[in-house]
């Protein structure tokens, strides 16, 4: 999954505005999302900023103390891609496997991205001519 730097910086900023509105909208102060979420406040204060861009464990302890969807997170994220078909099935398997650490799920989900790029990439070229 090659992302260039900026791309990166502005999804996680847009991410980070999306989180704070929503818990804002749900009242909570950035000390209790982040109690709730079991994440420190100061690493909250910094996805909320789009310092850092968490992976998807964090997302989905945030997204549960914010009981809104993990789904829609990894989408703002750019971890899953809504118009990848079927609502990302791969990804969210491997993202809900509690058998794998964030390492694996990362590196199994960029083989699987490259996969569907090398396929795409495939799919766009010329049919050899007939040889009828």
């Amino acid at each position: 999954m090659v992302r260039s730097k900026g791309k990166v910086t502005q999804t996680a900023r847009a991410l980070g505005e999306y989180l704070k509105e929503q818990r804002v909208s749900a009242q909570l102060s950035l000390r209790q999302l982040a109690e709730q979420a079991g994440v420190s406040n100061p690493y909250l204060s910094q996805i909320e900023r789009g310092l850092r861009k968490p992976s998807a464990e964090v997302l989905q302890q945030i997204a549960k103390a914010l009981r809104i969807s993990a789904e829609q997170l990894y989408v703002r994220a750019g971890i899953l891609n809504p118009e990848d078909g079927v609502g990302g099935s791969v990804e969210l398997a491997v993202l809900g496997d509690t058998k794998l650490t964030e390492r694996q799920k990362q590196s199994l989900l960029d083989v699987y991205a490259s996969f569907l790029a090398l396929n795409s990439r495939h799919e766009d070229e010329p049919a050899p001519p007939d040889e009828s």
